[in-house]
């Protein structure tokens, strides 16, 4: 499988070490399968940072002998997941990679209605579904990284 990463450089081997506390998933390496996707992360990034945008492609081995966590939509535990995530618990702890959707932009607004108490889960779930979904693979364990991803190439991307 071909993923990418939004990036302002060139990541050949991927590691933990540079990786964000309360992400989505945890703290891990985050992949997507839509190209746009990465660029558009490549780009916020180059901005924020008053840099280059950097697209890394890379190709995914079988996962088959990981911990793989999937939610197949952005329903109640794929919110809550996130949530606990987001807070800083430890949830994604049990998995080597988890696979979903994005709290991107849009989501996440929904997302924080939902973690103030504004909204309930059923009424968070609702207004996520008026949002593109995209997809996000997170690697949480270097060990994985280190024998199933693989660099392939990168680009630079401009407005």
């Amino acid at each position: 499988m071909i993923v990418y990463h939004g990036s302002t450089i060139e990541i050949r081997k991927p590691d933990l070490k540079h990786s964000r506390n309360n992400l989505d998933f945890g703290k891990g390496f985050y992949v997507t399968t839509f190209k746009d996707q990465a660029e558009k992360w490549a780009l916020r990034k180059s901005v924020r940072e008053n840099t280059s945008a950097i697209v890394n492609i890379y190709e995914i081995g079988d996962m088959e002998k990981f911990r793989v966590k999937t939610f197949d939509e952005a329903g109640s535990d794929w919110l809550n997941f996130v949530c606990d995530c987001r807070n800083g618990k430890s949830v994604a702890s049990d998995y080597d990679v988890v696979i979903g959707n994005v709290a991107d932009d849009e989501v996440i607004k929904c997302v924080r209605m939902y973690m103030r108490g504004i909204w309930d889960e059923a009424r968070t779930i609702e207004e996520m579904k008026y949002y593109k979904q995209n997809d996000q693979i997170a690697f949480l364990n270097q060990t994985v990284i280190d024998e199933i991803v693989s660099f392939k190439d990168s680009y630079g991307v401009e407005e």
